[in-house]
């Protein structure tokens, strides 16, 4: 199999941890909600010791270098984004972000605001990875984005355990992804299967070949001790979840015609836009 694994995580401990338990992690993952879950943060918070924007980017900042320095492929590296934040203003966090370490993708929403942003980074040779992807009409868009780029410096992170939690198998847009990318002839993006909630998204993901997983830590470290199982030949995956039905879309189509809002996405942002101004308090959002 050639998918590559990667851990989800915003504590460089984690990644030592599997790294010393024999777990071959190409790459690691970040997001605000799991940075503010760094000890550091939750130590100060505990405290009522809100951070500024600059302390709390600059911890940003050092936790991704140190990871940098123990994984050679890949560490995605969020921008901040509430719902009515400028592509400008991402593009000046993505390109400040991009310099921290030599193996940054730049992790955007998939929205308008976010594949504008992508775009624009993706001519300037950096790499990205669009999360919070639900739908195959966003995989579309971000195909027609990035079209041009090297292959590996696009990534795509559709989030299966947030349509698996309303009802819906998540696995069903990973397969309706690959095969929509396939038939298009589709290169320069990876398929990067993020929110696994179970051992069954894990052996599902290895199952389908995707490009790369990226899974939380306790996750990662359960697999580890029972020594690394894979899927069987015969594995089936069947969660008993509604299949998400198989969509037509011509990903050469210039990307703005596509249909990018879903609830799911609104949420995401605004949830992770959330955590971040938790600890920053009310003095440090001004």
């Amino acid at each position: 199999m050639s998918t590559h694994l990667y851990l989800d995580s915003g504590d460089p401990q984690h990644t030592r941890d599997l790294l010393e338990q024999g777990v071959l992690l190409a790459g690691v993952t970040t997001n605000p909600s799991l940075v503010v879950r760094h000890p550091e943060v939750v130590a100060r918070i505990e405290q009522k010791e809100y951070f500024t924007k600059n302390e709390i980017n600059a911890l940003y900042k050092q936790i991704v270098q140190e990871i940098a320095t123990m994984v050679d492929e890949s560490v995605s590296v969020e921008v901040y984004a509430n719902c009515d934040t400028t592509a400008r203003e991402m593009l000046e966090q993505a390109w400040e972000m991009n310099g921290w370490i030599h193996n940054a993708h730049i992790k955007l929403p998939a929205t308008p605001a976010g594949l504008t942003v992508a775009e624009q980074l993706v001519a300037e040779g950096i790499r990205v990875n669009l999360t919070l992807c639900f739908t195959q009409e966003q995989a579309a868009a971000v195909a027609s984005a990035t079209v041009g780029a090297a292959p590996g410096q696009v990534l795509l992170s559709p989030f299966i355990g947030r349509l698996d939690d309303k009802g819906q198998n998540g696995m069903s847009l990973i397969y309706h992804i690959q095969r929509m990318y396939h038939e298009a002839g589709v290169e320069h993006v990876r398929l990067l299967a993020a929110s696994l909630r179970s051992r069954e998204h894990l052996l599902a993901c290895y199952a389908a070949d995707v490009d790369i997983i990226t899974a939380p830590y306790q996750l990662l470290l359960e697999w580890s001790d029972d020594d690394f199982p894979m899927p069987e030949e015969s594995f089936m995956y069947e969660p008993g979840l509604i299949e998400i039905p198989y969509e037509e879309h011509d990903v050469h189509t210039p990307w703005r015609s596509f249909t990018l809002q879903h609830p799911l996405v609104t949420a995401g942002v605004e949830g992770f836009a959330e955590d971040w101004d938790a600890v920053l308090g009310e003095v440090g959002r001004k």
